[in-house]
């Protein structure tokens, strides 16, 4: 009788230790690998958790992908994953990373930047290609009337209101997370005292931002946009043609050297035919195009035109300008001859 009690207390204890290595392998082992600099995973939107599994294996993130499959049904996690971009260290269990990908903890964060004077389709393409996005679900709720209503905004389209700077986001965010983020950052800049200043210019935030979008695209010099802000003032003033090249780019849908031709294209952004600011924004200005337009230079000139070495040359009437226009192609010209002999 002892005997027989001690095989089955032996059995039991066997196993008993078989099935707490089981689990231990099958939860508790560490995932391994030489590689110091982790093993970086992208779990997309709609993924399902066998196409999970594939993709911790191929990036070598999983000693045993049916022992990861097993954890993961195990403990009712294949549902609760966060999409993102993962970079998992040497040593983590599958239990480990099955929390991991619960909480998102190891997701990467992807600095995504907009350059100053970008179009919304730049923008849109930019966070496509850094974030995996849709480019087209991005577009479409920039010009969806019903969202951008529920951002406060007034306006057909978030041209110009997309603030230039370096943001922060997960793999795949949602579209419109990325654009109520990027509002939020555009509405603290553009606070309450901008809002009093745009009203002492009995304009309005929209007209701002166009005018902004102008003087940002016609000069990357800084200390020359509120300069350039207060000649298209002054040309508004007057009920002058703004003659703005870059709303004609805007038109076109091409940034090119203009030709004569271009600048009979009709379009209501095309400010060589049409009276006072084009319809609305022209691309999305930065904080120093914006302040220009609200605090421009005061000052009686009414042209501009580059110097074709950097910045512009100003002029408060028509005879200055064909001087500076031809001071601009004799600097043109120089810089080609020059061009040509170190060709």
């Amino acid at each position: 009788m002892n005997g027989l009690r001690k095989k089955l207390y032996w059995i039991l204890g066997t196993a008993g230790a078989v099935v707490l290595c089981f689990v231990f392998y099958v939860f508790f082992l560490p995932n391994t690998y030489t590689d110091h600099k982790g093993k970086l995973v992208t779990i997309p939107r709609g993924a399902s958790f066998r196409a999970i599994v594939d993709s911790l294996d191929s990036a070598g993130a999983l000693r045993s992908p049916w022992a990861f499959r097993l954890a993961g049904r195990v403990l009712g996690q294949t549902r609760s994953i966060k999409i993102g971009k993962y970079l998992f260290v040497s040593g983590q269990s599958n239990y480990d990373i099955l929390r991991d990908l619960s909480i998102g903890k190891s997701r990467i964060i992807i600095p995504v930047t907009i350059p100053e004077g970008w179009p919304l389709v730049k923008i849109a393409r930019r966070f496509d290609r850094e974030l995996g996005i849709d480019e087209d679900v991005f577009l479409a709720d920039c010009r969806d009337a019903a969202f951008i209503r529920s951002c406060g905004i007034r306006d057909t389209s978030l041209e110009g209101y997309l603030l230039p700077d370096t943001y922060s986001f997960y793999w795949q965010t949602d579209e419109r997370e990325i654009l109520e983020r990027i509002l939020n950052a555009f509405n603290q800049f553009y606070n309450d005292s901008l809002v009093r200043r745009q009203e002492e210019l009995g304009t309005s935030r929209q007209e701002i931002l166009t005018l902004a979008s102008i003087v940002e695209a016609e000069s990357n010099v800084s200390e020359e946009r509120p300069v350039i802000a207060g000649v298209y003032w002054n040309r508004l003033k007057k009920g002058m043609r703004l003659e703005a090249d870059p709303t004609v780019q805007y038109a076109l849908g091409e940034e090119r050297r203009l030709t004569f031709d271009d600048l009979r294209v009709e379009s209501p952004y095309n400010t060589y035919r049409h009276t006072g600011l084009p319809p609305g924004p022209i691309n999305n200005p930065g904080r120093l195009s914006i302040l220009a337009a609200l605090y421009p230079a005061g000052h009686n000139y009414l042209f501009f035109v580059a110097k074709g070495t950097g910045g512009h040359h100003f002029a408060k009437n028509y005879n200055e300008h064909q001087k500076n226009i031809r001071q601009y192609h004799r600097a043109r010209r120089e810089l080609q001859r020059i061009a040509n002999q170190k060709g």
